[in-house]
């Protein structure tokens, strides 16, 4: 409820896209950190899985990465 709030003070006060890209940008850090967290975890557990376990990280890490780059470009467009 707080965060369409701050959001919303946001617009009205002059803060453009460096709010958007800040936010997103600390998101797919945190997620990126996250899921290889739980790679490794995954892979001291089972040692066998390590072709697996990277190929899914790194597909979950460009998919969270993305969202950073959608967050880049909205926040030069204007949009």
């Amino acid at each position: 409820m707080i965060i369409p709030t701050l959001l919303a003070d946001a617009a009205t006060s002059g803060i453009t896209g460096s709010f958007t890209l800040g936010v997103a940008g600390a998101g797919a850090a945190l997620s990126i950190g996250f899921i290889g967290a739980k790679a490794v975890e995954a892979i001291g557990r089972n040692p066998g899985s390590f072709g697996r376990v990277l190929t899914l990280s790194i597909i979950g890490m460009a998919l969270a990465e993305s969202i950073a780059i959608y967050a880049l470009i909205r926040a030069f467009t204007g949009q």
